[in-house]
This record gives structure tokens, C-alpha cells and sequence, in this order.
């Protein structure tokens, strides 16, 4: 069983941002892009001043992009590395980037004090089998799950990823697909565009031109409208997707106790990276505010946009 990347971010490109009067009319055009990535259904709106003679070339370029980033973090790709390591305990020759993003993992996880700890997998997984088969986990589930969920159970480095307990596993998905708009994004500019809104669930707003960008709820209420330039931004709401409905918990859960009710139902979160900010959304949405406000002093560029 494995979990999707789907419906934890609720961010809509405003309206304005497609037509603002300070754009020449050829940047009004849109690009959409919808397909696969990372096991679930993605879509990618490129707003901005794209070639049409190079737009073909470009999307081929991004779905090779996505299609080589999802053998290494997908726990949908049957192959990925991150499949790899869970089955067996260790990675040999991880990809640079996987160790960048537990690179990343590593400065969040310290930071937020543990609130974001990509090795609750075990517990995730615990509570799905048990919605699964209609009931709740048992105390036995849940202590076992616990046992193997810790950060400092993961060693990594250039030549080997690895488990120090059995039972241990691995999601990245708080972070995966911020990291994976980074990477689109660099393509992008890789490419010579510049001026370019990236719309992959999370957001990345490329150039000097200010994007104005909606913040939603899951019901699609509009909690707040800011502007991103040259920046990224990403929105964590927790229940977003129900993990155990029966329950009302949602699919956020807090890696440090049993009670796993996020404090937060949505929070926003822009920074110089998606990665970054998705990282901190996931992460805030389980953090008391004064928490939350010394992790962001521990965080260069990141900025608290909305919370509810």
C-alpha cells in the first residue's frame, strides 16, 4: 500500500495572473500539461511568455524530466529507489538527488523538532491497512509502527542509504513533490524562459514578473491571495484527503505522538525553494505557532503566508 501526491496542496493561479494588464500579450498565453508524476494524476500550467514553436519540445522534455524523478521517489514505481530501500534496508549509489532531498529532510526534521520526519511510514501505512480492512489500529499496530519511526534510525550519504532497525521505511512525499517543481522549474530556465508561472501542485513563479496566486481551501474558499516573484509557494491542508475517514483523521500525521490531530487545517507556506516550502507546510500544520515562528528564524527566505 502506498500513498499518492495528490490533494494535499490547494493552490489556484488567479485569474489575473493570465491577463494582468503589465504583460505584452504574448505572455497571456497558457501551456497546459496534464499526465502522470509521481503515481497520480498531475497537471502543469505554464503562464508566461512560451515559445509555440518550442512548446512541444519543451513538455517532452518534462515528462522525461518527471518520468526520471519518479524512478527515484515514487512509492508507485515498482523499481524506484525509494521501493528499493524500503524492501530491502538499504539504497546503494542513491542518485544525487535523493540525497539532496534527505539532505533537506535533514535540516527540516531538526528544525521543526521532529515534526517532519519522513520515516512515519510505518505509521502511515499502520492506520491505512486498518481503514482498509474498516476498523481502527490496535494499540500492538500502533507500537509497532512507532518503533521503527525515527529519523535518527536513516543513515545517508554519496555511497549507500540505509535502515539502523528493521521495519523501517521511508515516504518523501512531504517534500518530493515540491523538489520535483524545483527541478521542472530549473528545466524551464535551462530552456531560456523566464517570466514563467510553474502550476505542479505546488508553485513556482520564475522571473521578476509579480504572479498574483490564490490560496484555497479544500472547499474552495478563497483564505487569502499573494504575490509571488521569483519565489515558490506551497499549501499543506490536512484533511484535504482522509487517511482513516471513519475516524476523521486525515493523511498529516504527527510522527512524535498517538494523538495525531494536526493543529492546523490549512497552512501556506512561500520560500526560495517548492521544496523548502513544502517541506515547512507539512511540517507547520503539527507545530504550535511559537513553534512554528523559531523554525522560520532557523530558515532563511521562508515566510508564513496563511493559516487557518
Amino acid at each position: 500500500m502506498s500513498q499518492s501526491f495528490t490533494r494535499r496542496r490547494f493552490l489556484t493561479i488567479s485569474a489575473a495572473s493570465m491577463t494582468c494588464a503589465a504583460m505584452p500579450v504574448q505572455a497571456a498565453e497558457t501551456v497546459i500539461w496534464t499526465g502522470r508524476a509521481m503515481g497520480a494524476q498531475a497537471r502543469m500550467t505554464l503562464a508566461g511568455p512560451v515559445p509555440k514553436d518550442q512548446a512541444r519540445s519543451i513538455l517532452r522534455a518534462v515528462e522525461h524530466e518527471l518520468a526520471r524523478l519518479e524512478r527515484i521517489f515514487s512509492l508507485h514505481h515498482p523499481r524506484s529507489q525509494i521501493v528499493q530501500l524500503n524492501s530491502s534496508g538499504i539504497l546503494k549509489a542513491p542518485a544525487s538527488e535523493f540525497v539532496e532531498v534527505l539532505d533537506l529532510c535533514d535540516h527540516l526534521n531538526m528544525a521543526t523538532k521532529g515534526a517532519f520526519d519522513p520515516t512515519l511510514q510505518p505509521l502511515w501505512l499502520a492506520h491505512a491497512r486498518s481503514a482498509a480492512q474498516g476498523r481502527i489500529p490496535s494499540e500492538d499496530d500502533l507500537m509497532q509502527a512507532r518503533d521503527a519511526v525515527g529519523w535518527e534510525h536513516l543513515r545517508f550519504d554519496a555511497g549507500a542509504v540505509r535502515f539502523g532497525r528493521a521495519g523501517c521505511s521511508l515516504t518523501l512525499n512531504g517534500v518530493a513533490q515540491g523538489y520535483v517543481t524545483d527541478r521542472i522549474a530549473n528545466l524551464l530556465r535551462q530552456r531560456g524562459l523566464s517570466d514563467i508561472l510553474v502550476d505542479m501542485g505546488e508553485i513556482a513563479a520564475l522571473g521578476k514578473h509579480p504572479w498574483p496566486v490564490g490560496i484555497v481551501t479544500p472547499g474552495g474558499d478563497l483564505v487569502s491571495q499573494v504575490t509571488l516573484q521569483d519565489r515558490a509557494m506551497a499549501t499543506s491542508a490536512p484533511m484535504g484527503t482522509l487517511l482513516a475517514p471513519e475516524i476523521g483523521l486525515g493523511h498529516i500525521i504527527d510522527p512524535r505522538n498517538t494523538e495525531n490531530q494536526p493543529r492546523h487545517k490549512l497552512v501556506s507556506v512561500s520560500a526560495n525553494s517548492a521544496a523548502l516550502a513544502d517541506g515547512l507546510s507539512t511540517a507547520f500544520c503539527l507545530m504550535t505557532r511559537p513553534g512554528i515562528q523559531s523554525c522560520l528564524e532557523q530558515t532563511d527566505g521562508a515566510k508564513l503566508e496563511a493559516m487557518a
